[in-house]
């Protein structure tokens, strides 16, 4: 039997775009709700977030054998009717982190299950209420700003700022009576200080910057640029998505690796505030990049490992996208934290971070490839330091309202064909 839903639980997430189930470590996100409060006068598109995972949602949201975890009805592939070996030392090590999450994870997945109203709104995800908006798509049209980078004209090439004519207020700005302004693409802190989302034009290209937010566009050599001449001007929340080698990304052409050990380069702790910082850093559930990032980059950081959370992949019909026990599909990826002490952190802050719940899960449907979902306001309760927290995320392929993004390619999820413009009621944040 379903369970029932709180009173104005569903409001909420209906506004804020994350659902807190009774268990306080488990969460249901969004992404797309939760972008979306980063904008005043666009949104992001739903039907071209959410481009996997809805084709079979309406035929199997009701039929428990279309689950990928009810063995009965699902065919062996042909990789998995390969006669059994014995795990290596390494792959016993991995099956076994996986066997001490496994238990929290089915404990999630049941609470999804559970939460039917929920559910209800799951199946619409991609419409949002408002219709089907049809396949959008940038694939084809996208500009490829890690060979634009990487040319000689890459520090001539300008992006301009506009300011829409729907009557938004821009003082002191340096916008002329055209209301736009021309500067550096690479290489330069482009910020959208205005309370209102703006578009930016590169090459014909268009793109849209959210309110209150940064982008800093450059390859790994000038990522030093970032850090503050003062230390009570550094970030106190380091999120990191690097671009880990693996042969499906490769295979895929989605984006362009790093090996592990360019990451060791990264000065995370001289973008740390005086006060400390909370790192995020994604990772797969490859055993051999567990270890180099516990044994080789955490240590190589100054940062503390403090807990894992994990991110529970889901179809539109609620189910996980793969079978939980396949050894190298596994439907979640890891999120590990830790800490980056600063010189004035006291005491109480230092006590905070240390008692974080550890297994915490949220949930979601994935959008593109590798694509993250939005989960900073899931750690502000862990953050030391100010308030509000001064927030970047590194290897950033999008931007968020309050954050500063860095990469080589962070406007990448910015490209203005993946938004409507007025079609969709504007949502104040929670």
């Amino acid at each position: 039997m379903a369970a029932s839903e709180p009173d104005g639980r569903l409001a909420a997430f209906l506004k804020s775009g994350t659902y807190r189930f009774d268990e306080s470590t488990i969460y249901f996100i969004d992404p797309v709700r939760v972008l979306n409060r980063s904008y005043t006068r666009i949104r992001v598109s739903p039907s071209a977030y959410y481009s996997r995972f809805f084709a079979s949602s309406n035929s199997s949201i009701d039929n428990p054998d279309a689950s990928p975890n009810n063995p009965r009805k699902r065919k062996c592939r042909g990789k998995e009717k390969k006669k059994y070996r014995a795990l290596n030392s390494r792959e016993q090590l991995a099956d076994r982190r996986h066997q001490e999450v496994r238990a929290g994870l089915l404990k999630a997945h049941e609470a999804l299950l559970g939460a039917s109203e929920l559910l209800g709104v799951l199946r619409n995800l991609r419409s949002d209420g408002q219709g089907n908006c049809g396949e959008l798509t940038f694939a084809e049209r996208e500009l490829d700003f890690v060979e634009l980078g990487s040319v000689w004209q890459a520090p001539f090439y300008e992006i301009v700022l506009k300011i829409g004519d729907d009557g938004s207020a821009v003082e002191n700005a340096g916008f002329g009576s055209s209301n736009q302004i021309e500067v550096p693409v690479f290489d330069n802190l482009i910020a959208n200080e205005w309370s209102t989302d703006i578009e930016a034009e590169l090459l014909e290209h268009k793109y849209i910057l959210p309110k209150k937010s940064c982008v800093y566009m450059s390859d790994l050599r000038q990522i030093h640029k970032l850090i503050p001449a003062e230390s009570d001007r550094g970030f106190n929340l380091i999120v990191i998505d690097p671009p880990w080698e693996n042969s499906s990304a490769h295979q895929k052409q989605k984006y362009r690796t790093l090996p592990n050990n360019y990451f060791l380069s990264l000065p995370v702790k001289q973008l740390t505030h005086s006060r400390g910082a909370l790192v995020a850093l994604w990772v797969t559930n490859r055993e051999k990049l567990r270890t180099f990032v516990e044994n080789e980059l955490f240590p190589k950081w100054g940062v503390k490992y403090a807990a894992t959370f994990y991110w529970l992949k889901v179809k539109a019909n609620g189910f996980l996208i793969s079978e939980l026990d396949l050894f190298h599909h596994r439907p979640y990826e890891c999120l590990l934290l830790g800490l980056s002490d600063g010189k004035g952190m006291d005491s109480e802050e230092l006590q905070r971070l240390i008692r974080i719940s550890d297994n915490q899960v949220f949930i979601s449907v994935p959008g593109d490839y590798s694509r993250k979902p939005p989960i900073g306001e899931l750690l502000l309760d862990y953050v030391p330091g100010p308030k509000p927290a001064r927030c970047i995320e590194l290897f950033a392929r999008e931007m968020i309202e309050g954050w500063t993004s860095w990469g080589n390619d962070p406007l990448h999820f910015q490209d203005s064909s993946i938004y409507n413009y007025g079609r969709i009621i504007i949502v104040s944040a929670a």
